[in-house]
C-alpha cells in the first residue's frame, strides 16, 4: 500500500511540475533563492533584532546545549516552504508555487550549511575557508557577533556581505566593539 501511495504522489508532482515550461520554474527557483537573502536580510536585522530578539538573543549568547531560542525561526521561516510545495505539487495550485517553495527549501539547507555547520560548527567537520568569498562571509558573520546586543551589530546578510574594512568602520563608528572573540558563537 505504501508503495502504491508513493508512487502516486511521484505521479501527481511529476504532473503539476511538468505542466510549466521548466526555464521558468529554474528561473523562479534561483529568483526565489536569491529573494530569501534579501527577506532574510530584512528579517535578521529588523525583526530578529527587534521585536523578534527574545528569540535571537539566544544566537548571541554561548550555547549551553544543541538547540537555542533562535533554531525556532528556522521552523516559522519553513512553514511558507512546505505550504507552497503541498499546494503546487500535490493540491492543483499553479505548478510556479512548487519551484518557489523549493527555492526557500534551498535558501534554507543552504543557510544551514553556511551558518550552522561552517561557521558555529553545529556539526564537526574539518572545513576551513580558503577562497576570498567564504573567508569575507566567516568574518562578516564572526564582526556580526562581535556585538552582544540588539543594536549596534553589522552585517545581517547570510550570502553577501560587505568586506571586513567596511565593517570595522562601521563597529568603530557605533562605539567599537562590546566583545572580541575567536569563536564565532
Amino acid at each position: 500500500m505504501a508503495m502504491v501511495t508513493a508512487s502516486l504522489i511521484c505521479m501527481t508532482a511529476a504532473r503539476y511540475i511538468t505542466a510549466m515550461h521548466p526555464a521558468i520554474g529554474i528561473l523562479l527557483f534561483v529568483a526565489t533563492v536569491a529573494g530569501m537573502e534579501v527577506f532574510a536580510y530584512a528579517a535578521h536585522r529588523w525583526v530578529m533584532h527587534g521585536p523578534g530578539w527574545f528569540l535571537h538573543e539566544s544566537h548571541h549568547r554561548p550555547r549551553t546545549g544543541m538547540f537555542e531560542r533562535n533554531d525556532l525561526y528556522a521552523v516559522l521561516f519553513a512553514i511558507p516552504s512546505i505550504v507552497l510545495l503541498l499546494g503546487g505539487v500535490q493540491l492543483g495550485w499553479w505548478p510556479g508555487y512548487a519551484w518557489i517553495g523549493a527555492g526557500i527549501a534551498a535558501y534554507g539547507a543552504i543557510y544551514f550549511g553556511f551558518h550552522d555547520v561552517i561557521v558555529h560548527q553545529r556539526l564537526p567537520h574539518r572545513y576551513v575557508a580558503r577562497s576570498r568569498y567564504m573567508k569575507r562571509i566567516v568574518q562578516a558573520h564572526r564582526l556580526h557577533h562581535a556585538v552582544e546586543s540588539k543594536h549596534g551589530a553589522v552585517s545581517f546578510g547570510f550570502l553577501w556581505a560587505p568586506p571586513a574594512d567596511t565593517l570595522k568602520r562601521q563597529l568603530k563608528s557605533r562605539g567599537g566593539l562590546i566583545r572580541v572573540s575567536s569563536d564565532s558563537d
